[in-house]
């Protein structure tokens, strides 16, 4: 998640031993470890939000993974919609089956897709979801099923407009920023995150570490 809303327990699965599709016959269980399972849950939402016409990007760690990242996702799928958007696309959730619910954080839904949270998120790095940042994504396999995923400068600003004195996980972040690093304008990112001490002190340490070069003047060599 890019946010980060407390999770419910009561709403989450322990494991994944058994999964089955939201829509159609049921079929078989399906053995699935959680990775899996996660990619799963993001290309059925994503399935639906096509073939149902939403306008949508795919975020988080499923978005990082799409672009070249490794499989080691998080708990939960993140995906974008904007906001006048949320209750149809919540709509065309529960008519393909799924529970949509309404947290009390207010920028985001949840719904649950195969014993996994999906995070329909309508608010990123602090501001609205916007046509242009949707119409900015990339069109990517998400093993093996094509959607739009945000691109590499606009997931790593969200990821960056995430921290906070509270949740500062640098850590976290730097195998992402390696991985993108060659496809980020890290000139428009740095102008989009301002004097943020948090991001700030993220790009000092991507220096440091030679991940990015230096800034110089107004922009980044």
């Amino acid at each position: 998640m890019t946010q980060h809303a407390d999770d419910d327990p009561a709403d989450r699965h322990g494991g994944v031993a058994e999964l089955r599709l939201a829509t159609g016959d049921p079929g078989p269980a399906l053995p699935l470890d959680r990775n899996q399972a996660i990619l799963q849950a993001a290309k059925q939402v994503g399935a639906i939000l096509k073939r149902q016409g939403h306008a949508f990007a795919l975020a988080g760690s499923v978005a990082v993974y799409a672009h070249g990242g490794t499989q080691n996702l998080q708990h939960d799928v993140d995906f974008c919609i904007r906001p006048e958007d949320a209750q149809a696309v919540a709509e065309s959730l529960r008519e393909a089956g799924l529970p949509v619910r309404t947290p009390p954080e207010d920028w985001l839904l949840k719904a649950d897709c195969l014993g996994q949270q999906v995070d329909l998120i309508f608010e990123l790095a602090h501001q609205p979801v916007t046509a242009e940042l949707l119409e900015r994504a990339d069109e990517l396999s998400v093993d093996s099923v094509f959607m739009p995923v945000l691109s590499p400068t606009d997931l790593l600003h969200s990821l960056l407009s995430a921290f906070s004195e509270h949740h500062c996980d640098f850590g976290a972040v730097l195998p992402i920023a390696r991985t993108l690093r060659e496809r980020v304008d890290w000139a428009a990112l740095r102008r989009d995150c301002g004097d943020a001490p948090m991001p700030d002190a993220f790009f000092y340490f991507l220096e440091r570490l030679e991940v990015i070069a230096p800034r110089t003047g107004e922009g980044v060599s």
